[in-house]
């Protein structure tokens, strides 16, 4: 008898295709994909007829802890089910890594309601030293080197160690790691106050001079910078929340020169919103919002798989953070709940992006990059990390239904389909009917993700 089956469904199978069928889950994994005819015993059925069933998001860019520390493990968690996202990534920073992850772990593992997994922030000469054996201590195989956080701007926040040394040793010791993989955060920070003082001389504050004070090409030559070294040292590289056509294309012209691995993902607030974002300087964001043709080239870079995967850089904060102005705002918004159905709205419906596509760039992409072959696709034998979606339903993005610390969303009032109705991860049923369910708010039982290593 099995647990749970998602019947007569629209199965979205990123690797083949879409097809008519149902889903058994046993023991919080996919054990049978059938016919749609065929009958199948089990304790709980979902009619799925006229539904799409996805494999789960994997949110590959998210930063828990950011809003409160000792509470977003549980309240990230439950968005993130809201929206479809059967596990996540997030960035740990600290002093020493060594220290701070177990505990980091274990506090996630009593709070979470679905699984996740850590990235390394490397910011010191320390994270470097010790890369490899934190890696193999906690299953950690990808870090990340802030090239924004350089000089004065890094002494402000704490960090007076990064530099081009820096990120070139780390390429030395993450290649060491199997698969290791170095992600960047790519702003030329040196050049930005040569905008930046003029700009706020002038007395801008629209959301637009955010992207002014920090173009398009001071985030390409950070790229260009980076994949060249990338390449010298042999490692492989992957540029995070890519939001320039020109940063795609330095990368494209790497690609057909240089063979070592150079990965990109954007994030779904580049692909869907722009510079004059009518929320203003709620969606100041790192690296800033650009245009209408910047997002047009990342969708085409979706499409032809130049980019590979798409996450939230989902920050938790409450909407005082982005006072009073432009230049005194938080940078970062919420988007873990909203990432599926944007990616839906207007990829799919506005721009024709298949579904085999939008689950490849949002789960079994992540999955392969990132080392969790038990998640990512419709197969039997992976964690039964599934949502269904009803193609025709349209909500109005609100905050008050996001379950997250933030109370705000630049999103607000906004129309989008793709919202999941179903959500389930390692067979565990955690919205029914678009609601979280008791499982979900009370028996919380995410696992945290060691990848070999």
């Amino acid at each position: 008898m099995l647990d749970v089956v998602l019947a007569g469904g629209e199965l979205v199978i990123p690797e083949t295709g879409v097809v008519r069928g149902s889903v058994g889950i046993k023991d919080g994994r996919i054990a049978t994909v059938a016919d749609p005819d065929e009958t199948l015993a089990a304790r709980k059925t979902v009619d799925c007829r006229g539904k799409w069933v996805m494999p789960g998001l994997i949110d590959p860019h998210t930063h828990i802890g950011f809003g409160d520390k000792e509470h977003d493990f549980q309240t990230e968690s439950r968005s993130a089910a809201l929206g479809g996202v059967t596990a996540l990534f997030t960035f740990h920073r600290s002093a020493d890594l060594r220290e701070s992850s177990a505990p980091w772990i274990a506090h996630g593992e009593r709070l979470s309601c679905i699984d996740f997994g850590l990235h390394f922030g490397l910011t010191s000469a320390l994270h470097v030293d010790t890369l490899v054996e934190t890696a193999k201590r906690f299953g950690v195989s990808s870090f990340k080197v802030y090239l924004m956080y350089k000089g004065a701007a890094g002494a402000a926040k704490g960090f007076t160690e990064i530099d081009d040394g820096l990120l070139f040793r780390t390429m030395l010791e993450a290649r060491k790691v199997p698969g290791g993989v170095v992600g960047v955060h790519c702003e030329n920070v040196e050049v930005i106050p040569v905008f930046r003082g003029p700009l706020k001389a002038a007395g801008r504050t629209d959301l637009a001079a955010w992207d002014e004070q920090s173009p398009d090409f001071l985030e390409a030559e950070n790229v260009s910078r980076v994949i060249y070294f990338a390449a010298k040292a042999d490692c492989p590289v992957n540029i995070v929340h890519l939001s320039s056509a020109e940063g795609l294309g330095i990368i494209r012209r790497h690609r057909a020169v240089y063979r070592n691995p150079v990965h990109v993902e954007t994030c779904a607030h580049y692909l869907t919103m722009t510079r004059d974002d009518p929320s203003g300087f709620l969606a100041k964001v790192n690296p800033p919002l650009r245009r209408q043709a910047d997002c047009d080239a990342l969708w085409e870079g979706i499409m032809d798989g130049s980019i590979e995967t798409v996450g939230s850089d989902h920050v938790p904060r409450k909407v005082a953070t982005k006072a009073p102005d432009l230049w005194g705002a938080s940078a970062g918004f919420p988007g873990l709940a909203t990432l599926l159905p944007l990616m839906i709205e207007e990829g799919h419906y506005a721009r024709g992006v298949p579904l085999t596509r939008i689950a490849a760039v949002t789960s079994l992409n992540v999955a392969r990059l990132y080392n969790v072959p038990s998640k990512g696709s419709i197969a039997v034998g992976k964690d039964a990390d599934l949502m269904v979606i009803d193609p025709h339903e349209t909500r109005k993005v609100d905050h008050a239904a996001l379950a997250s610390y933030s109370d705000y969303t630049p999103l607000q009032g906004r129309a989008l389909r793709g919202w999941p109705v179903h959500t389930f991860a390692r067979g565990r049923h955690l919205v029914d009917g678009g609601r979280l369910t008791e499982t979900a708010l009370t028996a919380p039982a995410g696992h945290y993700l060691r990848r070999a290593v």
